[in-house]
């Protein structure tokens, strides 16, 4: 029994980052326009990480576009500048969407 409830507070404490950083992606309206796994107005999550895996600048491109916007990559349809996050926040939510292949 002991065992186990130190297994479940293990995974716990493993899985707290990333749903903060879903929480901070839902704060910020990110997930209004995008899903982890499914395309909506944007692309699925799991596709921009795949698509840049194994990039070293990655978070600093992504953290970019998630604060600046941009266009043409995945489709037609622009994503706006998001000014309500901050480069920090950028930065946090590129490392978590680059975690979700």
């Amino acid at each position: 029994m002991k065992r186990a409830l130190i297994a479940l507070a293990t995974l716990a404490v493993l899985a707290a980052p990333a749903l903060a950083d879903q929480a901070l992606a839902t704060a910020k309206n990110c997930m209004s326009c995008h899903a982890i796994d499914r395309k909506l107005v944007g692309p699925a999550y799991r596709d921009v990480a795949t698509k840049y895996a194994g990039q070293k600048d990655a978070v600093d491109r992504l953290a970019a576009k998630i604060m600046r916007g941009g266009s043409g990559v995945w489709g037609p349809v622009p994503m706006p500048a998001n000014s309500q996050v901050n480069e920090a926040e950028a930065k946090k939510l590129a490392g978590w969407v680059l975690t979700q292949h």
